[in-house]
């Protein structure tokens, strides 16, 4: 196999917010169907792979600048599309991987997939290209129903369980404002709560269905005028029980301090548990950034009547057109 020769090779691997999020029944094979819009952003981590290990050895690092306990390399989805990518390929050179970890966990921003994909296509390019799209998509969806998506990044409207991934063309300039609350969300328990209630007849569905291209017409708007919603988030009128548990009290009032600071649009990414704002104009959103982060402060779930937390994670960012390319050093 033809490899170019390199010391270092740097990745970015962008997060995202899912701008809208319908999920479906639970699919035979235990998946859940959704249709959602992804929007890749600017606010990333790094991975740096150097290509001076022993054959077929791989060394991973993290340095930890995202608000979480560190988890170990081992429980890291980049061992595994490592592994995956040396079985399809056999491709072998020892390689040690920095990553440069600043998404949080437990937020919907698909951190995790995205450090998968990332390295997927860093590997690809390291390797001269054996496998196709097509095939780096396959092992992708193996990763995780998200990581498919980040091998392109973008605006895309996905389907299926996340594996059916259609770009979708966007010239607006959007700032994004993310908040995420001193707690995660457990996407696991997140699908299992959202069936219950449903099966519970708890859920009432008060929004009309959103076909694609009704979602598509509607992104060429303002924002302001987005009718995407997030089942994770049914909002205040539509959950019979259960609407004062203590993360959807969290997320309304974000929300609601997201609007007041001139958000266009704000919503809920992914099960949670950040949420975020969309402004057109870059000073409106720095302005919204330091006023929520200096003001913003609620209790997280569980703590009764202890004092309050700041929120320990606010960010502004933009929307990226795709996402980047490995990087030779």
């Amino acid at each position: 196999m033809k490899e170019i020769p390199f010391r270092t090779c740097t990745i970015e691997a962008p997060c995202k917010i899912n701008l809208h999020l319908k999920i479906g029944e639970k699919r035979p094979d235990g998946f859940h169907s959704l249709e959602s819009l992804f929007a890749c952003l600017a606010f990333a981590d790094t991975l740096r792979l150097s290509g001076n290990g022993n054959e077929g050895e791989c060394g991973l690092t993290m340095d930890w600048e995202c608000p979480e306990e560190p988890i170990s390399p081992e429980n890291n989805l980049v061992f595994r599309a490592v592994s995956l990518f040396r079985e399809k390929t056999g491709y072998k050179k020892g390689l040690n991987i920095h990553l440069n970890k600043r998404i949080p966990l437990g937020a919907g921003l698909g951190g995790g997939s995205s450090d998968a994909a990332a390295c997927l296509l860093a590997l690809n390019f390291l390797a001269d290209s054996p496998l196709s799209m097509e095939e780096l998509s396959k092992i992708a969806s193996f990763l995780g129903s998200d990581v498919p998506f980040f091998l392109s990044g973008g605006l895309a409207f996905v389907s299926g369980r996340g594996e059916l991934v259609e770009p979708v063309p966007f010239s607006q300039k959007i700032w994004v404002v993310l908040v995420r609350p001193p707690f995660p969300s457990d996407t696991a328990r997140a699908y299992m709560l959202l069936d219950q209630a449903r099966k519970g007849n708890k859920y009432v569905m008060e929004r009309k269905e959103l076909p694609k291209d009704v979602l598509l017409r509607a992104l060429e708007g303002n924002p302001a005028s987005w009718p995407f919603y997030n089942d994770f988030y049914p909002g205040p009128n539509s959950l019979k029980n259960g609407d004062n548990e203590p993360s959807a009290v969290v997320y309304r009032v974000i929300l609601e301090a997201l609007q007041k600071e001139g958000a266009l649009f704000s919503g809920l990414s992914g099960s949670g548990s950040c949420c975020f704002g969309i402004f057109s104009i870059k000073e409106t959103a720095e302005k919204a950034a330091r006023e929520l982060s200096a003001k913003l402060h609620f209790p997280a779930p569980g703590e009764g009547k202890r004092p309050p937390h700041k929120t320990n994670f606010v960010r502004i960012t933009f929307f990226l057109a795709r996402r980047a390319d490995p990087v030779l050093e």
